[in-house]
């Protein structure tokens, strides 16, 4: 029954059930909830109502504001870009606009609704898209007990307002095997411009991690002033000391087993490392090798100049829910140059390649070479059956 024949028939039994006894007003009530489909609490509230007086006005269907080319080209850059939160996806078009003209041909009308769109309304464009299976990650950190009482522990909010303080943390590329030497990923990333740098090391040896973060500040468009690590032996050890006292970094360490101390490296941990290396095993010179070319190249430059990223600005208390609450969506380049602590000439280089540089030629690079860096993984083999153990199993 559609809701104009239910609009229809209620107006023929409304006064003969208000008029109606007690033991009729039950018959009257089950006839009209078997007819109308209605719940019988909602049909006795309707019932006892105003008597329905105007016929229904049909709903109209709402057209689609955007069309099957719109959702392509969402989809398009959604890919190209890793797959980012719709927030970020939505800031991150305006900066790769000049781009999706050259590759998808937008017309006017196109355009203006491509910059239109709300986040809400790309989750749900998107959301076939999304239906993706998830993973779990595994750590290997072992912690260091040596030198603790010369770093000293940070578990305050971080309060910055220039470039220069970051978090650090090591990634294990070991699979399923955590013996031998094997590949990590020491991950840096800054508090105040998201500014995220990767280099990958052979080995987590002491030397190995003060040259890899040597390495990593060289690169960065800002002076190092700190960093913080959680309390591995890779980090609390005397190299790294030496180097921070030597050249004037604050080094700080969070809490032992507390994770949310270095919320910040952690959720940089996922995005920029384990969901592009996967879970394999990687303890070879060609992989590592392989891996700092992506990393020092062509991922470095689509992360921190191309892909918008949040930062929490407070939380709020909601009965019984959390509501967090978030700044503009930035890239970590825009977020740079509102800053006057920055090397000019660095940030003059990388704002030449910004404007040079195409975003989904930078992503396609990026895939070929992580297949390239998977193909130089070790994946677990399976044990073989002998004739023993399959005698024993038939």
């Amino acid at each position: 029954m559609g809701r104009t024949s239910r609009w229809d028939y209620l107006r023929q039994v409304h006064p003969r059930y208000r008029q109606a006894g007690r033991v009729e007003k039950g018959r009257i009530l089950d006839e009209f909830c078997k007819v109308t489909g209605y719940n019988r609490k909602y049909a006795v509230r309707v019932l006892n109502g105003p008597p329905p007086e105007k016929r229904p006005r049909k709903r109209r269907p709402r057209r689609p504001s955007y069309g099957p080319k719109v959702v392509m080209v969402l989809t398009a850059v959604w890919k190209a870009a890793g797959y980012p939160w719709s927030v970020r996806l939505k800031a991150l078009l305006p900066v790769w606009l000049p781009w999706i003209r050259k590759h998808h041909g937008l017309t006017t009308k196109l355009e203006e609704q491509l910059l239109r769109i709300s986040a809400r309304q790309i989750d749900r464009r998107l959301r076939e898209e999304k239906k993706r299976a998830g993973r779990r990650l595994y750590g290997g950190t072992k912690p260091g007990s040596l030198l603790k009482h010369q770093v000293p522990i940070k578990t305050d909010r971080w309060d910055v307002s220039r470039p220069g303080y970051s978090e650090i943390d090591l990634v294990s590329h070991s699979g399923a095997n955590a013996s031998g030497e094997f590949a990590h990923t020491l991950n840096l990333t800054d508090i105040h411009t998201t500014w995220t740098e990767s280099v990958a090391i052979l080995g987590k040896a002491q030397v190995r991690v003060s040259e890899g973060l040597d390495g990593i500040r060289r690169e960065l468009p800002f002076e190092l002033s700190g960093i913080d690590s959680d309390n591995g032996s890779e980090f609390i050890n005397g190299h790294l000391v030496r180097y921070c006292k030597r050249e004037q970094i604050q080094f700080t360490r969070g809490r032992p087993y507390k994770k949310d101390d270095n919320a910040h490296i952690e959720q940089k941990n996922w995005t920029h490392v384990r969901r592009l290396m996967g879970w394999v095993r990687y303890d070879t010179e060609p992989a590592v090798e392989a891996m700092n070319r992506l990393y020092r190249g062509d991922l470095r430059l689509l992360q921190n100049l191309f892909l918008p990223s949040v930062k929490l600005v407070r939380k709020e208390r909601v009965g019984s829910r959390t509501r967090r609450r978030y700044d503009a969506a930035k890239t970590p380049f825009e977020r740079l140059l509102e800053c006057k602590a920055v090397r000019p000439m660095v940030v003059a280089r990388l704002k030449a390649l910004r404007e040079r540089l195409d975003p989904f030629a930078l992503s396609r690079s990026v895939d070929v070479q992580l297949e390239r860096i998977h193909s130089l993984a070790k994946h677990p083999r399976r044990p073989q059956l002998t004739a023993m153990s399959a005698a024993r199993c038939g």
